[in-house]
């Protein structure tokens, strides 16, 4: 082995962001060449047709991180990871295909919960619940599989629930890689190759942050949106639910911003006697952009939520060295994105 795991971590994470950067602009070339834009209509914000392939920016610059850390003779074995990593790619691929063909909603959720179910018997599951009178964790049996599809797939959606404005999608999914990675290495047992992968995402979700800032040069798509939520799921899934006391509870604080919006999102939908499942504009950044707030600070609301998610979280571990080291990393990471932000309205 050429490098220790901890030296994996940042390897990970800025050779996804090189990757990325270097991807991107091919992705954006080709799918303006070819057409495959998102065009404005009554729903959207933006004006002008922009690629919407970013996904396969987001999908390679991962997969081929991960390709070269087993080509430096690190490869992290068990911890379900190839449930998650095929897992991942299935949802890519689904999401790709709606991207070029527009699926129908009940159908690429029915191959949703397929996926959910091969990933499933793989190993990626939730068997047990935080027992909040003391003692051992509930057993849930039978109810694993519900509860464990459930959430895999809630969480994929609703990460794509949230991508409806330039950078708020990407600023999020990054908030909430970089916890749950700090979080899986100061729960015990610590979950150190959950925290590879999700270092290894943030990566490039910084990277293509590069280009989609507002004004954005191009989309996540559903191939970037799911590929990215089935990551979160299935990680905190692997990384936190299976070693943290508060287990049940940590994922929710860390997720806090999709799991708001989809809930919402969905019950007001069902008030209103529509399927759960229809686009609207009526999203909780769809609410603070009508309340008369630009793009970027709906953005950094949110993003500011995910971060307060995320402390609390990781503040719960109860390590306090890990809970500084997670001020400082989003520290760096929002001046990161500041300068990503600045640097794109120039442009």
């Amino acid at each position: 082995m050429l490098f220790k795991l901890t030296q994996a971590h940042i390897i990970g994470a800025f050779v996804s962001y090189l990757l990325g950067v270097f991807i991107v602009p091919f992705v954006i070339e080709f799918s303006q060449k070819e057409g495959l834009v998102d065009v404005p209509n009554e729903r959207k914000i933006h004006k002008n047709p922009i690629s919407r392939l970013g996904g396969i920016a987001i999908w390679s610059s991962t997969m081929l991180t991960f390709l070269c850390l087993v080509l430096l003779s690190y490869y992290p074995y068990g911890s379900l990871l190839s449930g998650i990593l095929l897992g991942g790619s299935l949802m890519f691929l689904l999401g790709l295909i709606d991207d070029i063909y527009n699926l129908d909603a009940k159908f690429k959720l029915l191959i949703q919960l397929s996926i959910a179910t091969v990933v499933y018997m793989l190993g990626v599951k939730i068997d047990t619940i935080f027992n909040p009178f003391g003692g051992a964790p509930f057993q849930l049996g039978m109810l694993s599989y519900p509860i464990t599809i459930l959430w895999i797939v809630g969480i994929s959606n609703a990460v794509n629930f949230i991508d409806g404005v330039d950078g708020l999608a990407g600023s999020v999914i990054t908030v909430n890689s970089i916890t749950l990675a700090l979080v899986a290495v100061t729960v015990t047992p610590a979950q150190p190759i959950t925290a590879l992968i999700a270092f290894i995402l943030a990566g490039s979700m910084l990277a293509f942050l590069t280009y989609n800032f507002n004004p954005a040069k191009i989309f996540m798509g559903d191939s970037g949106a799911l590929f990215s939520g089935f990551l979160l799921a299935t990680l905190s899934i692997a990384g936190v639910m299976k070693g943290a006391t508060l287990a049940i509870l940590l994922p929710f604080m860390v997720l806090a911003v999709p799991i708001m919006d989809i809930t919402y999102s969905s019950l007001r939908r069902i008030m209103k006697g529509k399927s759960p499942f229809v686009a609207d504009a009526e999203h909780i950044h769809h609410k603070l952009l009508k309340a008369g707030f630009s793009q970027k600070i709906t953005v950094a609301i949110l993003t500011s939520v995910a971060i307060v998610g995320g402390a609390i979280a990781t503040y719960f571990t109860g390590a306090i060295k890990h809970y500084l080291a997670y001020i400082a990393v989003l520290l760096v990471i929002m001046i990161i994105l500041s300068v990503i932000s600045v640097v794109t309205k120039k442009q």
